[in-house]
């Protein structure tokens, strides 16, 4: 199976299969430390001013992203933050609630994702 991956409106959306999917101006929550790339919080609480690349890995869609943590007001750019999964050929979105990575990688999420998103397998 193959899948289309786009960066669309300048860095403003994540196109699966020419569908735009994954949008700007989202609060995510990225762990790690400046180690890895986010800042020194132990969980940032990412706004996503923009992407700057998309990939897979897998079935998992990636995408560098820019923006800044608001805790602390440290701008970044991390690679391959996990967007979503496409599964039996439908992209599935991370959970709004889902801890993420850099570089691929899901931590648990604090609550119950929304139903059949990819934060829950």
């Amino acid at each position: 199976m193959s899948v289309a991956l786009r960066v669309l409106d300048d860095g403003a959306w994540v196109s699966v299969n020419d569908e735009r999917q994954v949008s700007v101006s989202e609060l995510w929550r990225i762990a790690g430390t400046d180690t890895a790339g986010v800042c020194a919080c132990d969980c940032a609480d990412f706004v996503v001013e923009a992407f700057t690349d998309v990939g897979a890995v897998g079935q998992t869609v990636t995408a560098d992203v820019a923006g800044q943590c608001i805790r602390c007001g440290e701008a970044a750019h991390v690679p391959g933050v996990s967007v979503g999964r496409v599964v039996d050929e439908r992209f599935r979105p991370v959970a709004p609630d889902a801890v993420r990575s850099p570089n691929g990688g899901l931590g648990a999420p604090q609550s119950l994702p929304v139903p059949g998103s990819a934060g829950e397998d």
